[in-house]
């Protein structure tokens, strides 16, 4: 009975073996793998013969079993790897090289990316150097050293996100100013764009957002260089024709301080769309793009500059603003929710 059985699973090789070479296609030959080698195949059918086998026969009769299978997947193998080769030949035989390519769908530089480049690129212009730094800053960089102890109430407007007590998520591009004075004597003037971290969400905040900062020290630094350089700035971005207007503020960092504004870029500066309200500027006419001033002595000293010798100035932005008043966009999330129908207006 062990030979009966031996003998029928060593034919199913011939077997498999002529009917492969009748088949053309890769779905004949998973037709054949499934008719030979499947789990009702030919082959599962013999084996389960072998249970009615006494112990003395089973052995050998297992071991043909064995040899069989591997030799029909073997040949099963070599005729699929056999017919791909030759239709990737028949491909590329087929190939005409006067036939225009495809053309690829490009990506595009996200709003924040374009806007970020152009105003390095307006202030690069002007003579500044673009620096970069950590995202994760200890307490004296992003508060001590800018005049803001620890008491100061002006921290809890940053709504800062500490990892520890002293080490936190920067929540201005600020740091970077220390860091630079820390590490350079004046002159210098020098602009940090980065990511910052303040618990914010809203329609315009969110937790993270991006800040271009900008410094200049030097002797007889003046305001009048401040807004002969925000001035240029503006005009480069937003066309000009746009006016910039300066509003005292404070900011613990910078003294005198000042808010810039510019004429609205929606309305032209009227108040008005079409006869109804401006929502960007509230009919005002005037919409706030930045903070700046002088920097305060307290923080060249705490950085070791002489405020008896060197004077200089310090201003901050938000990106996403500009972008919004440059694009027209009324939503920040926009920004942030990685949608191609709004990204692809910017290709």
């Amino acid at each position: 009975m062990a030979n009966d059985i031996i003998r029928k699973l060593e034919s199913l090789v011939p077997e498999l073996n002529e009917a492969l070479g009748q088949a053309s296609s890769l779905e004949e030959l998973e037709e054949l793998r499934v008719r030979f080698l499947g789990r009702k195949g030919l082959l599962a059918d013999l084996m389960s013969g072998l249970t009615a086998l006494g112990p003395e026969e089973r052995p050998a009769a297992g071991k043909a079993a064995n040899q069989v299978k591997v030799a029909m997947t073997s040949l099963w193998e070599e005729q699929v790897a056999a017919l791909k080769s030759r239709a990737r030949e028949q491909a590329l035989g087929a190939f005409d090289a006067s036939v225009p390519s495809w053309k690829p769908d490009l990506g595009s530089l996200h709003p924040v990316t374009l806007v970020t480049r152009e105003i390095c690129a307006v202030f690069t212009s002007l003579g500044f150097e673009v620096v970069s730094g950590p995202e994760v800053e200890n307490d004296f960089n992003n508060f001590e050293a800018l005049n803001l102890p620890p008491e100061h109430p002006a921290r809890d407007m940053q709504d800062t996100l500490y990892i520890s007590d002293s080490i936190l998520l920067r929540t201005h591009t600020s740091p970077l100013q220390v860091r630079t004075m820390l590490a350079r004597k004046p002159p210098l003037g020098v602009i940090a764009p980065g990511k910052v971290y303040r618990r914010d969400s809203d329609i315009t905040h969110t937790p993270m957002f991006h800040q271009v900062e900008g410094l200049l020290v030097d002797t007889h630094v003046t305001m009048a260089d401040l807004r002969g350089i925000l001035t240029a700035f503006v005009q480069n971005v937003f066309g000009h024709d746009t006016k910039v207007r300066f509003r005292p503020s404070f900011f613990p960092f910078t003294e005198p301080s000042a808010e810039v504004d510019i004429s609205c870029v929606i309305c032209g500066g009227k108040g008005k769309v079409n006869g109804e309200p401006c929502r960007v500027c509230k009919e005002t006419g005037w919409v706030e793009i930045l903070g700046c001033g002088m920097v305060d002595p307290a923080v060249f000293r705490k950085v070791g500059y002489d405020p008896e010798i060197y004077t200089g100035f310090a201003f901050g932005l938000g990106v996403e603003r500009i972008a919004m008043l440059k694009y027209g966009i009324g939503d920040l999330r926009m920004f942030f929710e990685n949608d191609l129908r709004f990204l692809r207006q910017f290709a």
